[in-house]
């Protein structure tokens, strides 16, 4: 008896059969959002933007985004977005703010305050405090003639002709053009502080990218060396790397590096016309001045040093220039 797990996925197709305007319905969702996208790209209120950008970045304390429904699912993502690149952010939901968060804003924050109609009872009930506060708000609304846009400092539009629920009620477009708002000023934001990747590695140590930024090479390396005399026969070096996880023998006299072998210098070594694998010895197929870096490398300098050279690994030293590590580079 076949598991659950075990059935074919295509027999799901055969239960809920699909036909031709679904997919024609997906696309025209892709093609309505995309769209409105472009239109927005091609006419917005440029001096607005500029103004939002003005109030954000002078702003001493916090980016606030408040939003109820799906806008304030959709500001949740948009504060997340900020807090990462340097932008101080978090969210406030507005009815919990009506109910005592408001004690979370200062008057050094700047609040964005997100509703689609600018009519969301929740978010116009701060608007008093917010202005007795002395907060600056942005707001981002498809209603420019509503309250909440009459009584925003600047005012980003939500501009579509309308949504791509079928029934034209299920916020779908509004709110993809309101995360693609978010974004643009999460970008510009980024452009004005000349927001790097190691800023951001700082704001995302658990990363792949803050891993690699991040990391020194005495952090990551391995500390199992292989090493061979330069008399140690083509056979025992064979058999050394074969052991060894990295693939690579360290050429040594006692504590002095003179040379590396890979299996590269192997493949090598043996097509050469004078190759004798009986009187082979160390010294006559390594390379003998290897590429190393500092235990105080950074990862991200280490791959970029792999890569321009083209090497899979990478020996690393202390300050006497003493081998004292491997790294691994998987592209």
């Amino acid at each position: 008896m076949k598991s659950q797990q075990s059935v074919d996925i295509r027999s799901f197709y055969d239960e809920v059969p699909f036909g031709g305007d679904v997919i024609d319905s997906i696309r025209q969702t892709f093609k309505q959002q995309g769209e409105t996208l472009l239109n927005l790209a091609a006419e917005f209120n440029k001096a607005q933007y500029k103004l939002a950008l003005s109030l954000m970045i002078q702003c001493k304390g916090h980016v606030i985004i408040c939003g109820m429904g799906k806008s304030g699912h959709v500001g949740r993502k948009i504060s997340a977005t900020l807090a990462s690149t340097g932008t101080p952010s978090f969210f406030v939901h507005p009815a919990e703010a009506f109910h005592g968060d408001l004690g979370m804003i200062t008057p050094d924050d700047v609040v964005v305050l997100i509703s689609n109609s600018g009519e969301t009872d929740e978010v116009l009930k701060l608007i008093p405090s917010l202005k007795n506060f002395g907060n600056r708000i942005i707001a981002i609304t498809g209603g420019m003639k509503s309250t909440l846009a009459k009584n925003a400092d600047a005012v980003l539009e939500i501009k579509i002709q309308g949504e791509s629920c079928p029934n034209n009620l299920a916020p779908t477009t509004s709110t993809t053009l309101t995360m693609a708002i978010g974004d643009a000023l999460a970008s510009a934001l980024m452009n004005k502080r000349n927001f790097m990747p190691n800023d951001f590695a700082r704001f995302h140590p658990g990363g792949s990218l803050g891993r690699r930024l991040l990391t020194r090479l005495k952090d990551v390396m391995s500390t199992r060396l292989t090493k061979v005399n330069p008399s140690t026969s083509l056979k025992e070096v064979i058999v050394a790397m074969t052991k060894d996880q990295h693939g690579i023998a360290l050429v040594m006299t006692e504590e002095t590096l003179i040379g590396v072998i890979t299996d590269g210098d192997l493949r090598r070594g043996m097509t050469r016309p004078d190759f004798d694998l009986h009187t082979c010895q160390a010294r006559d197929i390594m390379t003998d001045r290897p590429i190393t870096a500092s235990q105080h490398s950074m990862l991200s300098d280490a791959e970029e040093l792999m890569r321009a050279n083209q090497i899979k690994q990478l020996l690393v030293v202390n300050e006497t220039f003493v081998p004292v590590g491997v790294v691994d580079y998987y592209n």
